[in-house]
């Protein structure tokens, strides 16, 4: 990982975006360093899904930039007018952008290691062995290096997320994108994801994780974000926004769920 620009590894800046007529992002601005883990909470509806998803280009934004270790994200410049990439250059950046979604995603009719796998054989176009080796190590880092035969409908859902995340790291992106990773899981299934997590963050992989998983944001954050109507409200290291916030409103939330 380089980290461009003074080691910011993502960088949003002025985004906007509205689905009809609701704005559900209004001028976002976020600098992510390399190494660092950035947890993003907030309530139902404050935007947080959707800037994971403009940060992937998932989402178009209507206003706004993001760059990922320098590159403009979804879009080239041409002069002063920013114009959309082509969907194979817009693919090209996703390998960098790991995203790991609420409820697994994975291929059911694929076994485990066939979908570690797919990745980077169909967007690298890596040598099955080298894919095959790699996989097998990142199962093993997830500790499932026994199941890489199951299929997903054998697997808990808290397998089938660690799973997830192995795909996600095959890719061996700049960044990891993480939306509300356990909270399609059963309680008890919460804690063997987030000790994944917390080992990538340990080993230095640059996240932004959007969860209600205060405890872990406390643990495992370098920065906490607070959304609120679209807007990045408060933001800072985790004892300051979770114990000493200083807007009502990051007072009001955390109220309801600590």
């Amino acid at each position: 990982m380089s980290g461009a620009a003074g080691g910011v590894m993502v960088d949003v800046r002025g985004v906007h975006k509205a689905f009809g007529t609701l704005p559900v992002l209004r001028g976002v601005d976020l600098q992510v360093r390399a190494g660092e883990v950035t947890v993003v909470i907030g309530p139902s509806g404050s935007g947080k899904s959707t800037l994971l998803r403009g940060i992937n280009h998932l989402e178009k934004l209507d206003r706004g930039s993001v760059r990922i270790d320098g590159e403009l994200i979804g879009y080239r410049r041409s002069g002063h007018v920013l114009r959309e990439l082509k969907e194979r250059d817009v693919l090209r950046q996703r390998a960098h952008i790991g995203f790991v979604f609420q409820n697994f995603h994975l291929f059911p009719h694929l076994t485990v290691l066939e979908n570690v796998i797919e990745a980077p054989l169909s967007t690298l176009r890596r040598p099955r062995r080298t894919a095959v080796a790699q996989a097998r190590a990142l199962l093993e880092r997830v500790g499932l290096a026994d199941r890489e035969a199951d299929y997903p409908r054998h697997l808990s859902g808290g397998q089938q997320q660690r799973v997830a995340i192995a795909r996600a790291l095959a890719l061996e992106p700049k960044v990891l994108l993480f939306d509300e990773p356990t909270s399609a899981l059963d309680p008890e299934l919460v804690g063997e994801v987030l000790g994944v997590i917390k080992d990538l963050a340990l080993a230095g992989t640059t996240m932004i994780v959007v969860t209600h998983e205060i405890g872990f944001a406390r643990e495992v954050a370098d920065t906490v974000v607070f959304m609120d109507q679209g807007r990045i409200v408060e933001q800072g290291p985790p004892p300051e926004v979770l114990d000493r916030p200083r807007h009502e409103r990051t007072r009001a939330f955390l109220s309801k769920v600590l």
